[in-house]
Parts: C-alpha cells; structure tokens; sequence
C-alpha cells in the first residue's frame, strides 16, 4: 500500500489524513524528520509558512528539501510557498522545487476567505475552491503546467512529480485533487 506522509506540524493536517484514507492509501503524520523516509509522496498543508520555517528549524528544512527533490510532494496553500522558488510579500526562503513566483496571504485577510467553482483541466469539469488568506502565483516557468485558475491566475499547478495549490482542497467534498496527487505517486514510486 502506497504511504502519504501529511506534515502535521500546523494547519488542517487531519482533513488531509482523512481524504487521504478516503482514497485507499495509507496516511502517516509526519511529526520528525525520519519519517520522511519510510512514505512514497508528501503533503505539507496550510498554515503559516514563516510558522512551518520556524517549527522545521535548519535539519528539518534541509531534510524536508532534500525529500521534495526527490519524492512527489503535493502543497497546499502555504504548503505551495514553502515548495516556491521565489516568495514575495514579504520574501520569505523557500525549497525552490517549483519554478513559480507567489505573493503570500494575496487574496486578503482571514475574513476575505471565500469557496468559488472555477474551470478546471482535471477530469469532471469546474473545480470547487476553498480561499483561506491564499497566495498568489504570480509567475509560472515553463515547465509548470496550470491545471486549474482564478480570475486568469494560476491556483493549481503541477511540475514533474510536484503539485500545488493556492487553496484547500481537503475541505472540499470533491476528491479529484488528491486523487490526481496519488496518480503522480504511483507513476513516480519506483523512480
């Protein structure tokens, strides 16, 4: 059985327990970093990234990097700017693993959290998106592909064995998000 670590430091890491084992595989909390080397893909969560930073202190962050260069990791609102290359708003290090550029906290404050449907390239059309004081991806690379968007924005995008998202989809009903992250750990697992 395929394992998924969820980075359950902060943040709504149970929901994504919970989908995980929703969807048939075998979700483990990672609390330190050793256990990053007994899963086969990743989710670091919302939350706070500077929190995140903070909380993996200098040999977690270099383990955590270590693992997302060569393991699927799939991030999920400041999840997504840990994984970025640049961070803006303030700056902020991030892993570099994705070639994009994103704006923390862009779509507003705590009260500003919105749910939209927007268009989708995932199977099953129009995507339900859940906005928690999101970021923004302001720039994609070449190589990062952008599977669904927000007013001409990028909200979910994937490169190689990499997927993000600007909202949160673990609060959703709608499982395809997760799903299409458990494709890419089973097309990358052996590699």
């Amino acid at each position: 059985m395929i394992k998924i670590g969820i980075l359950a430091l902060q943040g709504d890491f149970d929901a994504h327990r919970k989908r995980v084992a929703e969807l048939g595989t075998e979700p483990v909390m990672v609390r330190n970093p050793e256990q990053l080397d007994d899963i086969d893909g990743l989710i670091i969560p919302g939350g706070e990234s500077s929190v995140f930073l903070n909380l993996l202190g200098e040999a977690g962050f270099k383990k955590l990097s270590e693992f997302v260069l060569a393991k699927p990791t799939f991030g999920t609102c400041a999840g997504c700017i840990l994984l970025a290359s640049e961070v803006e708003s303030p700056a902020q290090r991030g892993i570099g693993a994705l070639d994009i550029t994103v704006r923390r906290n862009a779509y507003g404050r705590q009260i500003d959290s919105i749910i939209l449907e927007g268009p989708s390239k995932l199977e099953g059309g129009p995507l339900e998106q859940v906005y928690i004081r999101a970021p923004r991806i302001e720039r994609v690379g070449p190589s990062v592909e952008v599977l669904a968007e927000r007013d001409g924005y990028p909200v979910l995008i994937r490169q190689g064995k990499l997927l993000a998202a600007t909202f949160h989809p673990e609060l959703s009903d709608d499982t395809r998000v997760h799903a299409e992250f458990l494709r890419l750990v089973e097309k990358f697992k052996n590699t």
